[in-house]
C-alpha cells in the first residue's frame, strides 16, 4: 500500500515536472516570439524612420533645387540686362563713329581763292617756267576743275591754256592737299615781245568750264618775271612732276 503511494507520488511529481517543463518551453517560445515581434516592430519603426528621413532629405533637396532654379533665373535676368547694356554701348560707339565720319565726309565743293592758299614760285627746270601751288585750307574736300584762269597785271585777255595737259580725272583735294599747274612764260615762236610782270590774279574755273567762280587769289610775281603772249598754263595736276613736264 505504501509502495503504491510512493509510486503515485513519484508519478505525480514526474507529471508535475513535465508540466512545468512544458510551461517553461512555452514561456520561452512565447518570449522568443514576443522578442522577435518586438525586434520586428523596432526594425519596422527604424525602417519607417529611415524612409521618413529619406523623404525629408528628398524634400530638402527639392527645396534647394527650387532655390537653385531661382538663381539661374535671376542670373538670366541679369544677363539680359548686361546684354542690353552691351547693345546700348555698341550703339553709343556706332554713334560716335558716325559722328566722327560725318565730320570727315563732307560733300566736295569747288576750289576757290577763299578755301585754298595759292603760291607762285620760279623753278630752274624747265626754264622760263613758274609753278602754281593751290593747297586746300578748308574743312572738307574741294575740286580743282580744269585749268586756272590767269591774268598778268593789266592784261586784257586771260592767259592761254595748254589743252594737251588735261588730266585723266578731276583733281580732288582733301584738306591740306595741293594741286599744281605750271606756267610757261614764253612759247613759240621766238622773238615775241615780252612783258615785265609784277602781279598775277589766279581765278578758279567752274565745273562747266564756262568762267570763273569765287574770289581770285592775288599774288606777287617773283622778281624779274617776264611773260609773252604765246605763253601757257597747264591744267591742275595732282603731282608736281606731272605739271612740270610741259
Amino acid at each position: 500500500m505504501r509502495k503504491n503511494r510512493i509510486r503515485t507520488t513519484a508519478l505525480a511529481a514526474t507529471a508535475l515536472l513535465a508540466a512545468l517543463s512544458l510551461t517553461a518551453c512555452n514561456g520561452t517560445e512565447d518570449g522568443a516570439m514576443s522578442g522577435a515581434s518586438t525586434a520586428a516592430s523596432d526594425s519596422a519603426a527604424t525602417d519607417t524612420g529611415k524612409e521618413t528621413g529619406k523623404a525629408t532629405e528628398g524634400t530638402g533637396a527639392d527645396t534647394n533645387s527650387g532655390t537653385d532654379s531661382k538663381s539661374p533665373a535671376g542670373n538670366t535676368a541679369s544677363g539680359s540686362k548686361n546684354s542690353t547694356g552691351s547693345t546700348s554701348g555698341q550703339k553709343s560707339d556706332t554713334a560716335g563713329r558716325n559722328s566722327a565720319t560725318g565730320s570727315s565726309s563732307k560733300s566736295p565743293v569747288t576750289c576757290t581763292g577763299s578755301n585754298t592758299k595759292v603760291t607762285v614760285t620760279k623753278v630752274s627746270r624747265p626754264i622760263n617756267h613758274l609753278l602754281l601751288t593751290a593747297t586746300n585750307t578748308g574743312s572738307g574736300p574741294c575740286y580743282a576743275y580744269h585749268a586756272p584762269a590767269l591774268r598778268f597785271d593789266d592784261a586784257q585777255a586771260a592767259f592761254p591754256v595748254l589743252r594737251d595737259s588735261i588730266p585723266q580725272a578731276v583733281v580732288t583735294l582733301e584738306p591740306g592737299q595741293s594741286a599744281y599747274a605750271s606756267i610757261g612764260l614764253s612759247g613759240e615762236p621766238d622773238g615775241q615781245e615780252l612783258h615785265e610782270g609784277t602781279n598775277l590774279s589766279v581765278y578758279f574755273t567752274n565745273k562747266a568750264n564756262q568762267g570763273s567762280t569765287g574770289a581770285p587769289a592775288e599774288l606777287t610775281l617773283p622778281a624779274g618775271t617776264s611773260w609773252g603772249d604765246n605763253g601757257f598754263v597747264t591744267y591742275w595736276q595732282s603731282e608736281m612732276d606731272a605739271a612740270l613736264t610741259y
